[in-house]
């Protein structure tokens, strides 16, 4: 176990006991009665490198834990993940589906600065979707600077043969390679098992998120000596809806897939609120186990954890106040539950308002391992190290989204809207719901923000076949 700084002893006393005991300490409620507004330790040495445990939710919803506000969903060990550590109420995905945010995720940088990123989501085998093997990523950066590497559970950032984990800087992986399969046969769309231990096709039949789980445990248990770079995709709570022992409803939908059916695995003539809650629950125990293993092998003290989601959540997902959900760039589609825990550099129990996105966390975690990004690719996140370790201001700059159909601004309090054409501004502050068009009474603002999407877009590469229409005219009057 690498040393402690004095700044570790200080944070680690603060954060508690182990995976286990958090658990019990910090239920829904409670976590976030006592939590308290971020300040950073200042005036201690920076601690060592960490590890990185990155935890990916796929399609988990905005209110989806019992620390953001789930009354049904029982989420102890991820509660006490916020418990041990900082939970960010402006938390957002990339983009808001799946695999442009992994895009920005592995590379730092905007989705759309890639082919592949322009997909959303990537569904079919082409080499021209994907990230390249040459594009340098989080885990090759860090694999470059002594970090073993690994990855368990969705990649979905391209097929083989032209792309992979394995192929991109990923010492190990284990797990699928598109969007979504079934949680027990691993069946996919394309009517092919999607199940993979590096680039090999490989079989299971147990429940997914256990076994992404159990697998990621292990590689924490076997690497006690760090550093390394974990990533645990899960593809919990993505459909189709299945929990922990829905065996029959996995045979059902497998043999309609392999019959030829189409849109099977988006299942929507099945789930419910219940089935729903079991698969947080089962992604939360598998948390639990990782965190175990974190506490049991003497490196929970020096690893930085980050959970988030790729996106809003679906159908049944929890989101209120927001509205709109996955695929949308409302708040629900792109606010998602984001917490970071590092029990050597940050204090427990607390919470920060500041507006942060994916690839600030690219960002962020090569700076904590001390690593320079690629200067032929410079990051388009900001990191944070700054406003977590030394008290600084948080970086202050624009969050940007665009899909072929909607686009996207925030800067502060400020969002600029675009769907369809159709323009609006909303005070988040006040309105987090997006509900008051202040389009009409702040045209300054509107314009200003219109015009920042627009400079960050030209950078872009263009959707084909063109994106959203041009703004209409009552927007543009409104100078």
């Amino acid at each position: 176990m690498r040393g402690v700084s004095r700044r570790g002893a200080l944070a680690g006393s603060l954060a508690g006991g182990l995976a286990g005991g958090l658990a019990a300490a910090f239920g829904a409620g409670v976590a976030q009665a006592k939590e308290r507004p971020f300040r950073a330790v200042t005036g201690t040495e920076r601690p060592r490198r960490p590890n990185v445990l990155f935890i990916l939710a796929d399609d988990l919803g905005w209110a989806d834990l019992g620390c953001y506000g789930s009354r049904n969903i029982r989420t102890p060990y991820l509660d006490a993940l916020a418990g041990g550590g900082v939970r960010f109420t402006n938390g957002y995905s990339a983009a808001p589906m799946c695999s442009p945010t992994r895009f920005a995720l592995y590379t730092g940088r905007y989705p759309g600065r890639l082919p592949g990123g322009l997909e959303e989501p990537i569904s079919m085998p082409n080499k021209q979707n994907g990230i390249p093997p040459e594009h340098p990523t989080l885990a090759s950066l860090l694999k470059g600077a002594g970090y073993t590497t690994a990855m368990f559970g969705k990649w979905h950032c391209g097929f083989l043969p032209w792309f992979s984990p394995v192929k991109s800087g990923w010492d190990t992986f284990f797990g699928n390679l598109g969007g979504a399969i079934d949680y027990y046969s691993k069946i996919s769309a394309r009517r092919v098992v999607d199940l993979y231990e590096g680039e090999v096709p490989t079989e299971s039949l147990e429940y997914y998120t256990e076994t992404v789980s159990e697998r990621a445990a292990g590689f924490v248990r076997a690497h006690h000596d760090g550093p390394w770079l974990l990533n645990l995709n899960f593809t919990a709570p993505h459909w189709p809806w299945e929990a922990p022992g829905d065996v029959d409803v996995s045979k059902e939908l497998t043999a309609r897939v392999q019959a030829g059916e189409q849109g099977v695995l988006q299942h929507g003539d099945g789930g419910s609120l219940d089935t729903y809650r079991r698969m947080v629950e089962a992604m939360d125990s598998g948390v639990g186990k990782v965190l175990k293993a974190l506490a049991e092998t003497g490196q929970e003290n020096d690893t930085l954890v980050v959970f988030a989601s790729d996106n809003g959540g679906e159908r049944w997902s929890y989101m209120w106040p927001l509205s709109g959900s996955k695929s949308q760039l409302n708040e629900g589609g792109i606010r998602v539950p984001t917490i970071v825990r590092w029990p050597a550099a940050l204090r427990s129990r607390q919470v920060s308002d500041v507006p942060v996105v994916t690839q600030d966390w690219t960002a962020t975690i090569l700076e904590a391992a001390g690593v320079a990004p690629a200067e032929s690719h410079p990051l388009d996140g900001h990191s944070l190290i700054a406003y977590l370790l030394d008290g600084a201001q948080a970086p202050e700059h624009d969050l940007f989204w665009r899909t072929k159909q909607a686009h996207a601004l925030r800067r502060g309090r400020w969002k600029y809207l675009r769907n369809n054409g159709d323009e609006s501004l909303h005070d988040l502050h006040t309105d987090p719901r997006e509900r008051a068009d202040l389009a009409r009474r702040q045209p300054e603002i509107l314009n200003r923000l219109r015009a920042r999407w627009e400079e960050i877009d030209k950078d872009l590469l263009p959707y084909p076949g063109g994106s959203t229409p041009a703004p209409t005219a009552p927007a543009r009057d409104a100078q």
